[in-house]
């Protein structure tokens, strides 16, 4: 198990794993081992709340696949185990960004002193512009 927050936790077993040969470092090995991990999770599919899903498959829908998979991968290390760590790690990070409910916003009304800096900065524009008005000379 997997946990991403105190409500969300994966099943290993849901989490399905490809391995690829990457491009970039790996000296005379780059084209005999297949480092880069591809991470592939179905999040219709998954054994996680029903209220939850819903609420992820509408945050993360520019993410999602066709058939309700959300894809990382990594090629940042030689090593396959380094690169699988690290896609786990993305899948957490995004799952715990898309997770968070944000608290709500309190109404609050203006303090006194905001209301006196409001009104002061106004007479001030007030001055100003009656300064600038040309009288005629009669």
């Amino acid at each position: 198990m997997i946990q991403i927050n105190n409500s969300l936790y994966i099943d290993e077993t849901e989490l399905e794993f490809s391995f690829v040969k990457a491009s970039g470092s790996g000296g005379q090995k780059v084209n005999k081992t297949s480092s880069q991990v591809q991470l592939r999770w179905n999040l219709k599919e998954s054994a996680i709340n029903e209220n939850l899903k819903l609420m992820l498959m509408e945050k993360l829908s520019n993410k999602l696949t066709n058939t309700g998979d959300l894809i990382f991968s990594s090629e940042l290390a030689r090593s396959q185990h380094q690169n699988k760590q690290d896609c786990i790690s993305k899948l957490i990070d995004c799952l715990k960004k898309a997770s968070h409910v944000p608290k709500p916003r309190k109404k609050t009304n203006p303090t006194r002193a905001s209301k006196e800096r409001r009104l002061k900065n106004k007479k001030i524009k007030s001055e100003t512009k009656k300064l600038r008005q040309k009288k005629p000379d009669y």
